[in-house]
């Protein structure tokens, strides 16, 4: 049974429609083989890949393309399927700043789909330091969208008291992780606990949104069969968004992590659970992370399900898979209806972080962009999860009163969008605080280089 069933909601959030039930009514889609792969060599955060192939070389899948970078935290890229290497070129990919040009490997595929020999794929190591070093070759990083390098967040000095595998999924539309958890349970647990060895943490809760019935009954079943006595599962509250890692911490444990500080600092690691199952994929396939389940969704397709998505597909061909276009198909979108970015076109490939794609009709955008002033009523305090005053960061923002957004927190806005949805004079807030966030990173990147300068003139004033 449930080990934890939470009754409490999280400070702020909203309750929105799942619009889910289009694409959970089918099986997950298996086999698709895109006519070619578009693969960035940057997945990830932190420095990027290095490519490792040359033009006109014959790849197989599951063959590494570009090697982790050396310093930082960084992830292989795979082939994944097999075919020919035909440009390494930049292509526009969809990264946290938007679409914008990226280095990517381009491979043709051949549509035989062959595997590296088994000979060639590594064993899954014994030792805990070559397990991580294996993660990182292998291309494995958070699959709940930040797509942080397993490896290193794994890594933490801080000794691991609770980890949280998170199968909440609380944001429309999206449903890849509800439906691998119903299809591939035994393997989400299996890899859940392989985290849970690699942190030696004495417990690993495996936190569900109590919508998602069947996929609790899937993963309920499959931890019963383990028997292992770190793994709770637990319900938690159907609200957006408990699934973010800070507001999911607070709600298992009880202990708010503070502002500009991170989970790990407080013994709390949190990995998706498409992680996990990728985890159990290298140890027990020796495979590297090669695709992704991808919701693909919205009025404007035709078949709405997820497909079992290779690393690289162009959405195009991704849609094809689903059936096409429907008429009056207007909008594409990467991720979920609240915090997914609109595409220009479908030639943009997946990539680790994306979940999900919506084919968006006129009733399923916002057309009008008009906005009011602010009214002062205060419902975006109310709904911010993270305990923030949007009216004042507005304020600050239109100002461009840099001090008064550190003062108020702009670095702990988690983009959820939430006080847009409540805003009754529909002001784009959370745009605004995403601009914010970006001038404020600059500020801070030309300050230091203006005091590594300043430190450079003082060292030559020295010398002479």
């Amino acid at each position: 049974m449930v080990d934890y069933v939470f009754e409490r909601h999280l400070s702020g959030g909203i309750l929105l429609p799942a619009n889910k039930t289009a694409s959970t009514s089918r099986q997950i889609h298996r086999g698709f083989i895109p006519s070619r792969l578009v693969l960035a060599v940057r997945q990830h955060r932190g420095p990027a890949a290095v490519p490792c192939v040359q033009i006109g070389e014959r790849v197989l899948k599951g063959q590494t393309i570009a090697t982790a970078a050396t310093v930082g935290p960084s992830a292989a890229v795979h082939a994944s399927s097999s075919g020919w290497v035909r440009a390494i070129e930049e292509h526009p990919v969809l990264t946290s700043d938007g679409v914008a040009p990226s280095l990517c490997v381009v491979i043709e595929t051949d549509g035989r789909d062959e595997r590296l020999p088994e000979t060639a794929r590594p064993v899954w190591p014994t030792r805990r330091a070559d397990q991580l070093k294996a993660m990182r070759t292998a291309g494995i990083v958070g699959l709940g969208g930040a797509v942080y390098p397993t490896a290193t967040k794994l890594a933490t000095p801080v000794k691991c008291k609770t980890l949280i595998v998170n199968g909440a999924e609380c944001e429309p539309y999206i449903s890849c992780d509800d439906m691998l958890m119903r299809e591939r349970a035994a393997d989400v647990v299996a890899g859940a606990l392989l985290l849970a060895d690699l942190l030696a943490a004495p417990l690993c809760i495996l936190a569900i949104e109590r919508d998602k019935l069947r996929a609790i009954q899937a993963v309920e079943a499959a931890a019963h069969e383990r028997g292992d006595p770190r793994l709770k599962l637990a319900e938690v509250p159907t609200i957006y968004p408990a699934g973010g890692e800070r507001q999911l911490v607070e709600l298992l444990t009880g202990e708010e992590v503070p502002s500009g500080r991170f989970p790990t600092e407080f013994g709390y690691v949190c990995q998706n659970v498409g992680t996990a199952y990728a985890m159990q994929r290298l140890r027990a396939e020796r495979e590297p992370l090669l695709s992704r389940i991808v919701t693909v969704t919205g009025g404007g397709v035709q078949t709405p399900q997820n497909v079992e998505t290779p690393l690289g597909t162009p959405i195009g061909e991704l849609i094809e898979c689903c059936g096409g276009y429907k008429p009056g198909a207007l909008r594409l979108i990467a991720g979920g209806s609240m915090m997914g970015a609109a595409l220009p076109d479908d030639n943009v490939p997946i990539t680790k972080a994306t979940n999900c794609v919506i084919v968006a009709t006129a009733i399923e955008v916002r057309r009008d962009d008009s906005e009011w002033p602010c009214i002062r009523c205060g419902d975006c305090a109310v709904a911010c999860p993270s305990r923030l005053l949007p009216q004042e960061l507005l304020i600050a923002t239109t100002s461009g009163d840099y001090a008064a957004l550190e003062t108020l927190g702009l670095a702990d806005c988690i983009e959820c969008g939430c006080c847009d949805v409540i805003c009754p004079s529909h002001i784009a807030l959370t745009e605004r605080f995403r601009i914010g966030k970006r001038t404020l990173a600059e500020r801070e990147r030309e300050r230091a280089h203006l005091e590594q300068a300043a430190a450079r003139d003082q060292a030559q004033n020295d010398e002479i």
